[in-house]
Formats: structure tokens, sequence, C-alpha cells
């Protein structure tokens, strides 16, 4: 972990810097929020992240109610020296919503994206959720087909995820793989229709296996 000393940061007029935090297993970007001298003691003392809460003017110890901490993994400052970069291992979902990231709308670019609806996003499995929330809240089930799943019901769309996870096995059975890429394919989305069922964003299941990796794999069953 690198050692940075407060002194070599350039805190703005508040005594401020912008710190951005990034998955260091994905390289996702999950939060920017603001460091003073004392955030930046403690992230690199306790080895979480602390930020400075300008709402509350208060140390704020991401994590400290939720539970959702940030391991920090390195820090470092950009070529400035007035932001810093902390790569960290998140315990849960990094945004309030419950999404890993805060980094979540689209910005309407204005051009002509095609006929793909949905852009590239760092986190192609978070994208195809929300577009899937989108079909549920405001689509017509006679012309969209995750709508039609959401007006079957919890049954239709768990039968689904079974179907899908049969088709599976039968895909790694005959071990072709274009087959089981597309099975598996399958699999994600309905898996993806289920969370959203639930309204459990895919960020708890990513913080999950975080949490998992390394630790010996899940649990086994009682």
């Amino acid at each position: 972990m690198s050692d940075l000393p407060a002194v070599e940061v350039k805190w703005d007029e508040r005594g401020l810097a912008p710190a951005v935090c990034q998955d260091a297993g994905t390289g996702q970007v999950l939060m920017l929020a603001w460091m003073n001298a004392e955030a930046l003691r403690l992230t690199l003392e306790k080895g979480t992240v602390h930020f400075w809460s300008r709402s509350r003017q208060a140390i704020w110890h991401k994590g400290e109610t939720s539970g959702n901490h940030l391991r920090l993994v390195s820090a470092s400052l950009d070529c400035d020296g007035d932001a810093l970069l902390f790569t960290v291992r998140p315990e849960g979902p990094a945004c309030h919503t419950g999404r890993m990231s805060c980094f979540f709308n689209a910005v309407p670019e204005g051009r002509d994206e095609g006929t793909s609806e949905l852009p590239f996003h760092p986190n192609l499995l978070e994208a195809i959720y929300r577009l899937i929330l989108q079909r549920r809240d405001q689509a017509d089930p006679e012309k969209s087909y995750v709508a039609r799943l959401f007006r079957g019901g919890e049954d239709r769309i768990l039968k689904k995820v079974a179907e899908e996870a049969g088709e599976v096995v039968l895909g790694v059975k005959n071990g072709h793989p274009e087959e089981i890429t597309a099975e598996v394919a399958d699999l994600w989305f309905h898996s993806l229709v289920a969370l959203a069922l639930k309204d459990v964003p895919p960020g708890r299941v990513f913080a999950e296996l975080a949490r998992r990796f390394g630790q010996g794999g899940r649990p086994e069953s009682k």
C-alpha cells in the first residue's frame, strides 16, 4: 500500500481534495467524494476509506452505517498533486441506491446511436439491469418481452430461470462452445429479470462474490 504523506497533497482553499475510488478487481470507478488531511490520515492508518462530508462538516467513514466499507489497496496522487485515487476492495455496493457504482446515469449524447438500445457501459450487467427496469416500469407488454414476463408474475419469471438453467446443463453436456455461450447468456439475462422482480441490483451480487473471493469460497450448507 502506498504511504502517501498528507503534506504532498495540494489541498484547495477549503482544505479539501477530490478522491476517486476504483474497484481493484474490476477497474470500475465506484464513487467520487472529498477528503481533507485528517480523512486521508485515517484512510491510510485504518485501511478503510474515510471522507470529509461537506454537508455535515465532519469525517465520514464510508460504510459506517451500511457496512459497505471500502478496503484500501493503494493510494496515489495525480500529476498536479490535487486529486487522489484509491484502489479498493468494496464490501458492498458503493452507492446509496444499492448499485455497485455511483456512476450509473447515462448522459444523452445527442447523436444517432443506430439500432442499438444499449450504449456501452463499463459494467454491462448493470446496464442491462437498468434497461430491464425501464421495460418493467414503462414498456407495453404487447411489444416488450420483458414487460410480458413481469405481467406473468413471479412464477413465470422463475420458471424461465429454471428452464434456462436446464438449457445450460444440456449445452455444457453437448460441449459446443457456441451453444454454451448462448445458453449462459439466456440464463444471465433471466437471472437479471429475477433480480429486478425483487429490486435487487446486480451490485449486491458482485459485492457478495467479492466478499467470498479469496475466502475459501461459499460456506458449506448446514
